[in-house]
C-alpha cells in the first residue's frame, strides 16, 4: 500500500457556490443588478451620512454663559456723562454705549484712550492702567 493507492471512506464534495451554474446560475437568487445583486454589498447607514456633513465641532453643545468683556474708551465717557455721576454697566446701558447680552449685564472695561474731563465715580467696572491714572482713582 502506498500514499497514492489509499482512498477516504466518503466522496469529497464542495459546497455550492453561489452564481456558478448549476440550477441556480447566473443570477443565483440575487434577482437582477443593483447594490444588494453585487458581491461584497453593504449599505451605509443613513446615520452615519448625516452626522459625517454636520461641521467637525458637532459633538460640542455647551457654551459659557459668562458675558464676554466689553471694551470702551475714556473718550466715549465724557460724551454721555456728567461730572460727579457713576459710570457702571447699568448706566452704560441705559446711556446707549453698551447692549445686554442675552438679558445680562456685560462685563465692562475702560482703556485708557482719550482724555477724561470731567471727575467720574467708576463701579462694578475694569480699568486699564493708563485709564486709571488718568481717571484719578
Amino acid at each position: 500500500m502506498q500514499l497514492h493507492n489509499i482512498q477516504s471512506k466518503t466522496k469529497f464534495r464542495r459546497g455550492q457556490r453561489i452564481g456558478r451554474g448549476g440550477k441556480r446560475g447566473t443570477t443565483a437568487g440575487r434577482g437582477t443588478k443593483g447594490q444588494k445583486a453585487r458581491a461584497g454589498h453593504k449599505i451605509r447607514p443613513a446615520l452615519r451620512d448625516i452626522i459625517k456633513k454636520i461641521p467637525k465641532s458637532r459633538g460640542f453643545k455647551f457654551r459659557s454663559f459668562a458675558p464676554k468683556v466689553e471694551v470702551l474708551n475714556l473718550s466715549d465717557l465724557n460724551e454721555v456723562y456728567k461730572e460727579g455721576e457713576t459710570v457702571s454697566p447699568a448706566t452704560l446701558v441705559e446711556r446707549g454705549l453698551l447692549d445686554r447680552m442675552k438679558g445680562w449685564l456685560p462685563k465692562v472695561k475702560i482703556l485708557g484712550q482719550g482724555e477724561l474731563k470731567k471727575k467720574l465715580i467708576f463701579k462694578d467696572v475694569e480699568l486699564s492702567r493708563p485709564a486709571r491714572a488718568k481717571a484719578g482713582s
